[in-house]
């Protein structure tokens, strides 16, 4: 079609009966929205009000997966239940807080700890879902690391599209390579393995609010880079010691 018939069909036609037409021409499947053209989600909860949020699908495949290293002394945030969930051999579980709400063992800005949480004091460190939630994410790290014995391991994840939780600050949204950038600039000489997990279903699905229950395993554990619902870290420390 030359091009001076194909703009007058344009102008004619309109751009939605154009796309319409574009997509008839190409043989492209015509979305059903149904229920989920909506502008607000199906929870604001971030599903918890429906059943399991679905990125705990991925960071509790995470952690069952290292749970040999979750071992000796463990440091976690905020609570100690996923220690206590994955951990074996424990020799004692500590946690930390900026906020007093969980009673935690050491209440202070983790970015700030130096006078608080011993160095070099614990085999394993667990960060679930918080990374997001560093606003001095460099120093925050700086002091994970400091924290953790020779030889011992951190485990961290942090939200991927949408937001985990509703009652704190939120902010960062990394890819895994952007993650990686970070890790590996103030984490020098670890071993460092970032991960991305989920899909553009799942991502839908948590953008939306739905529940880990309302999708099928095998939707589930398909992942593509380019829709990241979470994002795994594991660190280890070198044996010879870290950063202090």
């Amino acid at each position: 079609m030359k091009p001076m018939v194909r703009e007058r069909i344009a102008r004619l036609l309109g751009p939605r009966w154009m796309m319409r037409l574009r997509r008839v021409a190409r043989a492209q499947e015509r979305p059903r929205w149904g229920n989920l053209r909506r502008l607000a989600p199906f929870s604001a909860n971030y599903g918890f009000d429906r059943g399991t949020p679905v990125d705990r699908h991925y960071l509790n495949g995470f952690l069952d997966r290292h749970r040999e290293l979750i071992t000796g002394r463990v440091l976690e945030v905020q609570t100690d239940g996923h220690a206590r969930r994955y951990g074996r051999d424990l020799e004692g579980v500590d946690t930390v807080d900026i906020r007093g709400d969980f009673r935690p063992t050491y209440q202070c800005d983790l970015a700030s700890s130096g006078l608080v949480v011993p160095s070099d004091r614990y085999d394993c460190f667990l960060l679930p879902n918080t990374l997001q939630h560093l606003r001095d994410v460099e120093g925050s790290l700086h002091h994970a690391l400091r924290v953790i014995k020779p030889g011992g391991v951190i485990l961290a994840s942090a939200a991927g599209f949408v937001p985990l939780t509703g009652d704190a600050p939120d902010y960062w949204r990394l890819s895994a390579r952007g993650w990686t950038e970070v890790l590996e600039r103030v984490w020098k000489g670890c071993e460092v393995r970032v991960e991305s997990h989920g899909n553009c279903l799942t991502a839908v699905a948590a953008l939306l609010g739905l529940a880990l229950e309302e999708l099928r395993p095998d939707e589930l554990d398909v992942h593509d880079p380019r829709y990241p619902v979470l994002t795994t870290v594991l660190c280890r420390k070198p044996s010879a010691g870290g950063l202090r």
